[in-house]
């Protein structure tokens, strides 16, 4: 296996790790405690960063492999899923904008399975507005995270539910952002890729 397939394993790794640090912070909880929101924030930007890394690394170094074109945009959904779970656990991200998510995902992903099962045996490969919806939700997600914990660390009282608040509408407002470039994201892919569709059997 070569590396660019290794660091997307390791982002694929990186999730549970994820999960464990954001569920030990109890967000909402008498016992919240923000300096775990903030490792699970690095932790998902350094996650988050392998996703241009190995990206990046496949294409100057002629690695790019069809585990990898598969590989990389499910371990996108699966580090972006996870963390909107969070975000609409914490009231952050509403449950119709996951479903815009995951219902491109869906989409996307049985297209890509008919393109492979298909007589040419296509590989559907990420196009551009599908990097910009990535970069778009992987950026909210780690202003959310980073932003959450730095306000309830920098202030209390007052100042601080101020400052969590700010965070919050601003979080929000990123995720219907985050639903509309998703939604044209897989327009654009079904519509591209429609001949596909047309010839399934």
């Amino acid at each position: 296996m070569n590396l660019p397939n290794k660091l997307t394993l390791t982002r694929i790794i990186l999730v549970p790790v994820f999960m464990i640090f954001v569920s030990l912070s109890q967000y909402m909880t008498p016992s919240y405690n923000p300096r775990w929101y903030l490792i699970a924030g690095i932790i998902f930007a350094v996650a988050s960063f392998t996703d241009y890394l190995d990206g990046h690394l496949a294409r100057k170094w002629h690695m790019v492999t069809d585990f990898g074109k598969f590989a990389d945009p499910l371990a996108d959904k699966l580090l972006t899923t996870v963390a909107f779970l969070y975000m609409m656990r914490d009231g952050v991200c509403s449950p119709v904008v996951l479903c815009i998510i995951l219902a491109r995902e869906f989409a996307v992903s049985g297209l890509r399975m008919v393109a492979a099962g298909a007589k040419d045996g296509k590989v559907i490969a990420a196009n551009m507005w599908g990097k910009v919806k990535t970069v778009l939700q992987m950026l909210s997600i780690i202003f959310y995270f980073f932003g959450m914990s730095i306000a309830s660390m920098s202030a209390t009282g007052a100042e601080q539910g101020v400052r969590q608040i700010l965070v919050i509408s601003i979080s929000m407002v990123l995720c219907w952002l985050v639903a509309a470039v998703t939604a044209i994201s897989g327009i654009k892919y079904l519509w591209d890729n429609r001949s596909f569709i047309n010839t399934a059997k």
